[in-house]
């Protein structure tokens, strides 16, 4: 499954929201040495109930507008 996903850094609490089209995920780190990339892989992988390692960011590995792969 391939999902597009808008990341908010620096939120007061990690949530995913469902959206028309993608995902909105709200993530309390940083953007700083892939930090934020590593926390939503581990979020996603606890909402899609899969693992960390059958989630990988196809596009946007440095952007706020991200498409990815679920494995599930």
């Amino acid at each position: 499954m391939r999902i597009k996903v808008k990341v908010i850094t620096n939120a007061k609490e990690n949530r995913v929201l469902e959206e028309k089209g993608g995902y909105k995920v709200y993530l309390n780190t940083t953007p700083v040495h892939g930090k934020a990339n590593k926390a939503l892989i581990e979020i996603l992988a606890r909402y899609f109930h899969t693992k960390k390692g059958n989630i990988r960011i196809i596009k946007g590995e440095r952007s706020k507008e991200k498409h990815l792969e679920i494995i599930t």
